[in-house]
């Protein structure tokens, strides 16, 4: 889900592993020449996920590396099926209100357009099961960014 703090734990957990972190949304970015906020005003939600799926491959070709994906690229099955063959899939969750605050003012987000603390509890409850089958799951509104990929390595490890 967004602003549960995929790009920071990303970051934190590539440098520590030594491994390279891939932001999808930026490597879909850079592919497509455009935002996300433009290719959604533009070409139409669809047309997203159907890009992000075709990112997806092609990044999960690659070896030594933490993918931070967007929050919806769950709501695709194939995506979530390709994730669990390419490596350890990790889901990071928040209340709705720490993500509305990490997220305030963030003109750059197309889902979340009109009251944003409502429309995020709406995301939640519309994916509360599409991250399970994640092999580890963890709330961020209960520990530091760094206590988030102290733990997750740990799993990691075992």
């Amino acid at each position: 889900m967004m602003g549960t703090g995929k790009s920071t734990v990303g970051k934190w957990l590539a440098h520590h592993l030594e491994y390279d972190l891939v932001d999808l949304d930026a490597a879909l970015e850079e592919h497509e020449g455009s935002s996300i906020a433009s290719i959604f005003t533009n070409q139409g939600e669809a047309y997203f996920r159907n890009a992000e799926t075709a990112i997806l491959q092609q990044v999960l070709s690659g070896t030594g590396q933490v993918i931070a994906t967007g929050g919806g690229a769950v709501l695709n099955q194939e995506n979530c099926e390709l994730m669990k063959r390419g490596g350890w899939v990790v889901a990071l969750t928040a209340e709705a209100e720490d993500i509305a605050s990490r997220v305030q003012g963030d003109g750059l987000r197309p889902l979340l357009a009109g009251n944003s603390e409502e429309r995020i509890r709406t995301i939640l409850e519309e994916r509360k099961n599409a991250y399970l089958f994640a092999d580890y799951t963890v709330n961020t509104s209960l520990f530091s960014a760094e206590q988030v990929s102290e733990m997750i390595l740990t799993h990691y490890r075992v």
